[in-house]
């Protein structure tokens, strides 16, 4: 499977989107004001999972447009690059400034709505939920990441709570699944 997903500043003529950290796996190529990150694997679910992966180091950075492209794994890069570039174009009218086209229009439909639900989260996540998030991602109990930011364990679950990360991890997941499925 391939996916690619394209960014740009949120405007037109705004200052060139350099790359953020992207997952490992990711190819990145720069285009035009922004770049594409092509990801490709055989196990679909594999690639889809660094797809999001990517989607979120990207809104986390913010001021982006952002546009994912999928289809199946082929030896030309053509039909993905393609399917970016015109997620990217209907991102620019997307409240969430982003859009997914693939192979098959229902499962990119919904794949969109779920990474426009999730983009929409985690635009909305305070620093201190994301230091919260950002332990318990690397594998920290509560409780390590209560003693390594120097809270009780109520504030860090008040802070996952406000920060909605419970949603995340079932939105996660749900994103990967119908990613591998727009894909066809």
């Amino acid at each position: 499977m391939l996916l690619a997903i394209g960014w740009a500043p949120r405007s037109a003529g705004g200052a060139p989107a350099a790359a953020p950290p992207l997952p490992s796996g990711v190819a990145v190529r720069p285009a035009g004001e922004g770049g594409i990150a092509v990801v490709a694997d055989a196990d679909p679910a594999v690639a889809a999972r660094v797809a999001v992966d990517a989607v979120v180091a990207l809104v986390r950075q913010g001021g982006r447009r952002i546009g994912v492209g999928a289809a199946p794994a082929s030896d030309d890069d053509a039909p993905v690059l393609l399917g970016a570039r015109r997620a990217l174009a209907a991102a620019t009218r997307r409240p969430a400034r982003l859009a997914v086209r693939g192979t098959d229009p229902a499962a990119s439909a919904d794949a969109q709505a779920v990474l426009t639900a999730l983009a929409v989260l985690l635009a909305r996540r305070s620093p201190a939920a994301w230091a919260a998030a950002d332990l318990l991602t690397a594998g920290a109990t509560r409780a390590a990441v209560a003693a390594e930011l120097g809270v009780s364990r109520q504030a860090v679950a008040q802070r996952l709570a406000a920060g909605l990360w419970d949603l995340e991890q079932e939105l996660r997941p749900t994103a990967v699944r119908l990613l591998s499925r727009a894909a066809g």
